[in-house]
């Protein structure tokens, strides 16, 4: 897998932003702590959602009234600009990027202690297009070994953005958390149906609407009918 073929397989940005935005509830309900997957709305003029693993491993995708902006950075990557010791972009990442983005490269939250932009796998969609794109004719390094079967991009990162992004969480639950988490409930949030006790219950038995109305309503996810 590599940067195209989850451009062929990502949905369109409205899609993307409620699944992100149920990624990021998921995270309220089930942990409560730092987030693995977080979705922030005051992204300064935009709104962005960020995976983090606490490892050196992150994506951001950034919603903007012109289409949307993802930025991926795996630190094991043999893509990384730190391989180099200028710090230069694999070959291909950026080109053919619009004018439209070009303010993301500029972003601190996205830049090494020099300010230099930092990434292995970068995607676009303007709001008018009807599909995703990547930069044009990257050459991938070869695999490291003939067990080596993960993105060399770390494109893979953004799996959990592709459908059966419910099984998905479930599976990444089950692994990350150590918990086995209803499928159900799961599924209630990623389709945005309202946010309820019992949907929160079955997922977190220790967790409440009422306890949880701050953060959900700063993601701006469907609230329980008062």
């Amino acid at each position: 897998m590599t940067v195209y073929d989850i451009a062929a397989r990502l949905p369109p940005i409205d899609v993307l932003r409620d699944r992100c935005k149920a990624l990021a509830v998921l995270e309220c309900v089930v942990d409560g702590g730092e987030p693995y997957y977080d979705y922030v709305r005051t992204w300064g003029a935009d709104e962005a959602a960020l995976m983090d693993n606490g490892s050196g491993d992150e994506w951001t995708v950034v919603f903007t009234a012109d289409g949307a902006f993802i930025r991926v950075f795996d630190h094991e990557s043999a893509m990384s600009p730190y391989r180099d010791p200028e710090h230069e972009l694999w070959p291909g990442l950026l080109d053919g990027i619009p004018a439209v983005f070009r303010p993301q490269l500029e972003e601190p939250a996205f830049g090494d202690e020099e300010g230099r932009f930092v990434a292995t796998a970068v995607l676009w969609r303007p709001a008018a297009d009807d599909r995703w794109h990547a930069g044009e004719g990257i050459v991938f390094p070869a695999p490291r070994g003939p067990y080596d079967d993960t993105a060399p991009d770390g494109s893979d990162l953004l799996e959990i953005l592709l459908d059966d992004v419910a099984d998905r969480y479930v599976s990444f639950a089950e692994d990350y958390y150590e918990r086995e988490l209803d499928p159900t409930a799961v599924e209630h949030i990623v389709a945005h149906l309202p946010f309820t006790d019992l949907v929160v219950r079955a997922l977190n038995p220790d967790a409440t609407v009422a306890g949880l109305h701050d953060a959900v309503a700063a993601i701006g996810y469907p609230r329980a009918a008062a």
